[in-house]
C-alpha cells in the first residue's frame, strides 16, 4: 500500500498545475479580447471623428472672421483716427454644460446685466457654440475663468477704437459688434475691399497696411471745436462745416453737429445725428448768387463793367420780388453781389436766359448726389425745367435744394481757374485731380469771382468775418435761407450759410459753414449769416491758416491786384447796360 501513495500525490499535483495553467490561459485570452475591443472602439471613434465636419463657426460666422483685424485709419499726417484692439469675448458649448442652473448663476455673479432666462436658454441644448457676452474686459475674463465652469471659453476678437471720439465721427462712421463697417468711411472700405478683409485667415496674424485719409486731424479738431462753440454761442440746433483743397479736391476737414461717438455706435441712431454736409439738402439762399454771377459772366450775357437797374422790384403776376436791404438804384455788377441784390441777380439771370441758367446748374454738378466716398449722401432737388418765376427765385437760392458739399465743390471750381474737381477723402495730387476735372468756367470768370468774393469780405456781408481773419486774403458770400414751416417760409427760423475761399490771391482752400436756427449772440447783433456763420468762418481761418502754411499778409497791393483790369482802368460805364437790364 505504501508503494502506491506517492504516485497518487504526483497525479493530483499535475492536475492542479494543469487547471491553473488553463485558467491563466483563459484570462490572458480574455484580456487580449478586451484590449482588442478597446482598440477597436478607439479606432472606430477615430474614423468617426475623421469624418465629422468640425464646426468652425459661431452662430453663422467663421472664427477667422471674428478674429480678423481691420487696417488702422490715419489722417494725412499719420495720426491715428481708428485702430483695432484685442478683447476677449465669452462663448459657451451647451452640450458640455453639466448643470445649466449652476453655470448660469455663476456667470451672473460676474455679468449681472445679463437676463437670467435668456442666459439659461443659451446654455441649454446640444449646440456647439453660442455667444454669451462680447467684448469683455480682462478683469471680467479672469473672474469667469476662476469659476472653472466646463463648457465656457473665450475667443479674442478685434474691437474698433477711435482715439478722437466724436471729432470726426461723420467721416469715420462706425463698425458693428462683428467689426464690419456700417457707416462712413468704415463702410466704404468694406464695400470696396480696401480693408483686405477677404483674407480673413491671415488678417489676424499679419499686419494690414494702414489707410491714410485726406483729413488733417489738426484742422478737423479746430472745425469741430468752432461748431461746438457755435451751438452754444448762437443757441443753434445744429451746425456743420467742411474745408476742401480747391486744387486737389481733398477734404481736409468735415464735421456736423449733433454728432455721435463711434466707440458707441448706437448713439448714431439718435434723432438729428446725421451728416448735414453730404446727407442733407437745403435751400442755399444768397450763397447761390455766386453761381448766378459765374453763370452770367461766363456766358457773356453780362459783363463785369455792366450796370443793372435795381430801382424797382421784379413783378411776376401779383407778386413782386424785392431786395432785403434794397438800394433801389442802378447798381454795378460788383454792387449787385456786394449788396446781395435779389433784383439785380434776377435781371442778370434773365439776360442769360432761364434754360441756359438751368444748363449751367447741371454743369456745375448740382444735380443728383454729391460725389464722395461716404455712403451717407442724398439727392439734390432742382426742378428739371424752370418757369420764369422758378428761375428768378433759383437765381438767389430759393425754390431748389442742394447739399452743402455740392456748393463747396462749385465754389472750389469758381476760384481754382474753372476746374470742377471731384471731392475725395483720400490723398490725391493736383495732377491726378485735374486730369479728369472738366473746365466749367473760363479762367477769366474765375478771376472775376475771386474779386467779388474778396470785395464782399472787405465791404459787404463778410466784413465782420474778415475783420477776424485779417491778413489771410479771405472772402466769400453769406446766405440766410428762411426755413419752410407748415408750408410757408418762417421769418423766425432760418439757416445761415457762409461759403468762402482763401487766400484769394492764390486760392488753396474753400470752406462752407452752416448754422441751423441761430439766435442773435447779444442785443447788439443780428441773426443773419454775417453775424454768425460769417464770423465763425473768420475764426476758423485765423486758427487753421498757419497750420496749412498760409501766413498773413497785410500788403494793400494784394487786394488792388485782385480788381479786374477793366475796373482798375476806370472804363466808361453806361447808366444802364446795353443788355437792357
Amino acid at each position: 500500500m505504501s508503494a502506491i501513495t506517492p504516485d497518487h500525490d504526483t497525479i493530483s499535483l499535475d492536475g492542479a498545475r494543469k487547471a491553473r495553467g488553463n485558467l491563466t490561459g483563459a484570462r490572458i485570452r480574455w484580456a487580449m479580447v478586451f484590449v482588442l475591443l478597446v482598440f477597436s472602439v478607439m479606432f472606430g471613434r477615430l474614423i468617426w471623428l475623421g469624418n465629422v465636419e468640425v464646426d468652425t463657426s459661431i452662430e453663422g460666422q467663421t472664427r477667422d472672421a471674428i478674429m480678423a483685424s481691420r487696417p488702422s485709419i490715419l489722417d494725412r499726417n499719420g495720426l491715428e483716427m481708428a485702430v483695432d484692439i484685442r478683447v476677449p469675448s465669452l462663448f459657451a458649448e451647451p452640450r458640455r454644460i453639466i448643470d445649466v442652473d449652476e453655470a448660469a448663476d455663476a456667470i451672473l455673479t460676474v455679468l449681472p446685466d445679463l437676463d437670467p432666462a435668456w442666459l439659461r436658454n443659451r446654455l441649454t441644448g446640444d449646440r456647439g457654440f453660442v455667444w454669451i457676452a462680447r467684448e469683455l474686459t480682462p478683469a471680467q475674463q479672469d473672474r469667469i475663468m476662476r469659476l472653472g465652469i466646463p463648457g465656457l471659453d473665450f475667443l479674442e476678437e478685434s474691437k474698433r477704437f477711435y482715439p478722437g471720439g466724436t471729432v470726426a465721427s461723420h467721416v469715420m462712421g462706425a463698425v458693428n459688434i462683428d467689426n464690419v463697417g456700417i457707416a462712413g468711411i468704415e463702410k466704404h472700405l468694406d464695400d470696396d475691399n480696401l480693408a483686405l478683409l477677404q483674407n480673413l485667415g491671415l488678417a489676424r496674424d499679419s499686419a494690414l497696411t494702414p489707410v491714410n485719409l485726406s483729413i488733417d486731424l489738426r484742422v478737423q479738431h479746430i472745425l469741430h471745436d468752432e461748431l461746438v462753440d457755435a451751438l452754444e454761442r448762437y443757441q443753434a440746433i445744429a451746425a456743420a462745416g467742411a474745408i476742401m483743397n480747391v486744387n486737389t479736391g481733398e477734404i481736409v476737414a468735415m464735421a456736423s453737429l449733433p454728432d455721435f461717438d463711434p466707440n458707441a455706435p448706437a448713439t448714431m441712431l439718435q434723432e438729428g445725428h446725421f451728416n448735414r454736409i453730404t446727407a442733407a439738402k437745403f435751400e442755399p439762399g444768397s450763397t447761390f448768387k455766386t453761381v448766378t454771377m459765374a453763370a452770367t459772366l461766363d456766358s457773356g450775357a453780362v459783363r463785369i463793367t455792366d450796370q443793372i437797374d435795381a430801382r424797382f422790384g421784379v413783378r411776376f403776376g401779383r407778386y413782386t420780388i424785392e431786395d432785403f436791404h434794397g438800394k433801389y438804384r442802378i447798381l454795378s455788377v460788383p454792387e449787385v453781389y456786394q449788396y446781395s441784390s435779389n433784383i439785380g441777380t434776377i435781371k442778370m439771370m434773365q439776360a442769360m436766359g432761364k434754360d441756359n441758367f438751368r444748363a449751367f446748374i447741371e454743369r456745375m454738378g448740382f444735380d443728383g448726389a454729391p460725389p464722395i466716398e461716404l455712403p451717407e449722401v442724398t439727392q439734390s432737388a432742382v426742378p428739371a425745367n424752370f418757369s420764369e418765376v422758378g428761375a428768378a427765385t433759383a437765381s438767389f437760392g430759393h425754390g431748389l435744394s442742394v447739399t452743402p458739399l455740392q456748393t463747396l465743390r462749385a465754389i472750389s471750381a469758381f476760384v481754382n481757374g474753372g476746374k470742377l474737381v471731384e471731392p475725395t477723402l483720400f490723398p490725391r495730387t493736383e495732377a491726378e485731380a485735374m486730369a479728369d476735372a472738366p473746365q466749367v468756367i473760363s479762367e477769366q470768370t474765375s478771376l472775376y469771382i475771386r474779386y467779388l468774393m474778396r470785395l464782399n469780405a472787405l465791404s459787404g456781408s463778410g466784413s465782420r468775418g474778415n475783420a477776424i481773419a485779417e491778413g489771410y486774403r479771405w472772402g466769400g458770400k453769406t446766405g440766410t435761407a428762411e426755413k419752410v414751416v407748415d408750408g410757408r417760409y418762417s421769418s423766425e427760423k432760418s439757416l445761415a450759410f457762409f461759403v468762402s475761399a482763401f487766400p484769394l490771391d492764390n486760392p488753396q482752400y474753400a470752406m462752407i459753414v452752416l448754422v441751423d436756427e441761430p439766435r442773435p449772440e447779444n442785443e447788439q447783433s443780428g441773426r443773419t449769416a454775417g453775424w454768425n456763420a460769417g464770423e465763425m468762418s473768420g475764426r476758423i481761418v485765423t486758427r487753421i491758416a498757419p497750420m496749412l502754411g498760409i501766413q498773413p499778409n497785410l500788403d494793400p497791393m494784394i487786394d488792388t491786384q485782385l480788381v479786374p483790369v477793366e475796373l482798375r482802368a476806370g472804363l466808361q460805364q453806361s447808366p444802364v447796360s446795353s443788355t437792357g437790364l
